[in-house]
Parts: C-alpha cells; sequence; structure tokens
C-alpha cells in the first residue's frame, strides 16, 4: 500500500476501501439513523452499494486519496468510513471531509479520531486546498466532530446543499477565514 491508502492512529485502522467492504458500505448507508441528515445518500440496494463503492474507487484512481474504511486495529468488523473529496464550494475548490459511522460505533470517539487523522493527513498531503466539512445545523455530533477535529466555523460559507441547509466547518481557508 501506498503511504495515502492506509492511515494508523491510536486505536484506529484506516485503509483504502475494497470490494470486500461492499456488505459494510451497504450496511451503514442502509441503515436510516446514519443518513437521518444527509437522506440522499441512503442505499437500499447491494448495486447501489456497488455504484458507491466504484465512486469511492474512482477518486482513489483518479487523486490518490478518497475515502477511508475504518476499523479498530486488529479488529475486523467496519466501523465506518471518513475521507475527503475534492468538489467546489463558493467557486472554489476544496476537500470535503466526510464521516459517516455504524451506529453501533457512536459514543466512543471514533468518529472525531479518524475525522482528525484525516484532517491531519490533508494538512501535510493536500496543503493547497482548504478542507471543509458540511454540517446540518441539527446534527450536533457532527458539529463536535468537526470542531474536535480541528475544523473552525465558516459562517460566510454557509449556504444550501443536497439536503438541506448547510453549516460550513474549515480550516486551512486563504485569508485565514
Amino acid at each position: 500500500m501506498s503511504g495515502h491508502e492506509e492511515l494508523m492512529t491510536r486505536r484506529l485502522s484506516l485503509r483504502r476501501p475494497t470490494a470486500g467492504d461492499l456488505d459494510a458500505v451497504l450496511a451503514i448507508h442502509r441503515d436510516p439513523a446514519t443518513c437521518v441528515h444527509n437522506p440522499s445518500d441512503a442505499l437500499t440496494s447491494r448495486a447501489e452499494a456497488e455504484e458507491r463503492y466504484a465512486r469511492w474507487d474512482a477518486l482513489w484512481q483518479v487523486r490518490g486519496y478518497g475515502y477511508w474504511t475504518v476499523r479498530e486495529r486488529g479488529a475486523s468488523p467496519v466501523l465506518g468510513f471518513c475521507g475527503v473529496k475534492r468538489m467546489d464550494l463558493a467557486g472554489r475548490p476544496v476537500l470535503n471531509l466526510f464521516y459517516r459511522f455504524a451506529p453501533a460505533a457512536w459514543g466512543r470517539g471514533f468518529a472525531t479520531e479518524a475525522a482528525t487523522a484525516v484532517v491531519a493527513w490533508s494538512v501535510s498531503a493536500v496543503p493547497e486546498l482548504p478542507l471543509i466539512a458540511r454540517v446540518r445545523p441539527e446534527n450536533l455530533p457532527s458539529q463536535h466532530v468537526a470542531l474536535r477535529a480541528g475544523l473552525r466555523r465558516a459562517e460566510h460559507l454557509d449556504g444550501p446543499g443536497y439536503d438541506g441547509y448547510d453549516w460550513i466547518y474549515a480550516s486551512n481557508l486563504p485569508g485565514g477565514r
């Protein structure tokens, strides 16, 4: 694996997803609790999970980075997914931080630990791009993850998103904002 395909934290292993992760992609994105704030991300079939994995894999092939599958070190069950993808926000290229975890993993600090590792990686590996997280105003746990991972509110970038109004959390914005 290249240096970008695996990240390690004290408790977690983040690895580039493989086709073997399809069941976890479907299970996590099929659970109504995981997509309550982002209903357009919900999956209902294996075919949809295959298509989602294919998009994630294409990101890796084009950019050399993307979303990682998150597991506890030495354990096999997938806890969730965390990573970045390039997108445009307010007419400028940014990296969008993504994290989604199975409800069984909630409340144990895994999302914060994974997001912190991805933020550190992105600042080092892709320093030319600001990093943002798009969070629904009512999604307090996701807001806490973004803040604990080192992002700050960037109200001037808030606006409509795919599934509702997005509050923006950011780091490495030009001009220090």
